[in-house]
């Protein structure tokens, strides 16, 4: 098991955005959190990754609780792509670079640098290494974020909404990766996500919240017409096609 999740609240102001949030994530799985806005979805990847310190309760990465961990041991066993991300006069290169920073001790070496060059080319963000971030598209930026993640080679990848911003065909493409690397490299990966498409595609484990509380966990048979109807309030359809359940809103 690496991530546990226990028994997390968190306020804003005295409003309790997360009630008593508990679930277990394996190594090697993607899972997609799930829910309608003001669930508490970005809360929890905060409090998880330590940038909103905890009222109660408990996160723990390999049985190791993180209130136990420094920053820079944090920053080696997370990467973290926030749902809002805006660009500099930094390069590309330099901004990816800016991922391997938990790891460069003085300088950076010649593995540092290769490794931007491998998640550059994964990324088919090689003709952009040397302009500046703030000549991107909302799109491209997002890219450039994950790519910053991944040189992290972290244990637990956590992204707020990572296709937002991004057209079809990226969306799959972000997907696709997010999800190969999960596998390959054996860790585990956490996103919020508001196309339950995209997530029944690409996710395996399924954490749905409301009302700042965990509604169900589970594997994608927990995502029933049922479960969209109480938790979205919307009448709806799931259908397979060619393999991959859809959710079609009445």
């Amino acid at each position: 098991m690496l991530l546990k999740v226990e028994d997390v609240e968190f306020s804003y102001n005295g409003t309790k955005v997360l009630k008593k949030v508990s679930f277990e994530i394996e190594k090697g799985k993607v899972a997609a959190i799930l829910g309608p806005n003001g669930a508490g979805k970005s809360t929890l990847l905060k409090c998880i990754n330590r940038v909103l310190k905890l009222k109660k309760g408990v996160v723990m990465i390999e049985d190791v609780s993180l209130s136990l961990l420094g920053e820079l041991d944090i920053a080696k066993k997370m990467g973290y792509v926030p749902q809002n991300n805006s660009g500099s006069f930094m390069t590309v290169f330099d901004t990816i670079l800016l991922g391997r920073k938990p790891h460069i001790r003085w300088e950076a070496r010649e593995k540092d640098f290769k490794i931007v060059e491998e998640t550059l080319k994964l990324l088919g963000l090689e003709d952009f290494a040397l302009r500046p971030t703030n000549s991107l598209s909302g799109g491209e930026l997002q890219k450039v974020m994950l790519a910053r993640a991944l040189v992290q080679e972290p244990e637990l990848l956590l992204l707020d909404e990572p296709t937002n911003n991004l057209d079809v065909k990226n969306q799959i493409e972000v997907m696709k990766i997010i999800n190969r690397i999960t596998h390959e490299k054996d860790i585990t990966s956490i996103v919020v996500m508001h196309d339950i498409n995209l997530a029944l595609r690409y996710a395996e484990k399924f954490i749905v919240m409301k009302d700042g509380k965990i509604y169900a966990t589970g594997e994608k048979d927990i995502i029933k017409p049922d479960l969209i109807r109480k938790v979205y309030k919307v009448e709806a359809l799931i259908e397979n096609v060619r393999g991959f359940p859809v959710i079609i809103p009445l």
